[in-house]
């Protein structure tokens, strides 16, 4: 499960999250595209935009439910 205590400070505040725990697999990235990007300096992933539509938070929980190691997290 992902730690609020380890996001990434590149997350953009709000209630989804990366942390330290993120492989770089690239999942999240393809499921959700509107929302998370890559931080290529560190190599993983991080939320760069909140959801804003229904279709969006789907998309962000279903990355969230996909995650093989668990590093997207909901704060919400």
């Amino acid at each position: 499960m992902a730690d609020l205590a380890n996001r990434y400070s590149q997350n953009i505040t709000g209630k989804y999250f990366v942390d330290n725990q993120c492989i770089d697999c690239d999942l999240c990235r393809e499921t959700a595209p509107k929302n998370f990007t890559r931080y290529d300096d560190g190599g993983y992933s991080y939320v760069y935009k909140q959801p804003e539509t229904p279709e969006e938070e789907a998309a962000c929980k279903e990355a969230m439910d996909g995650c093989p190691v668990e590093a997207i997290g909901n704060n919400g």
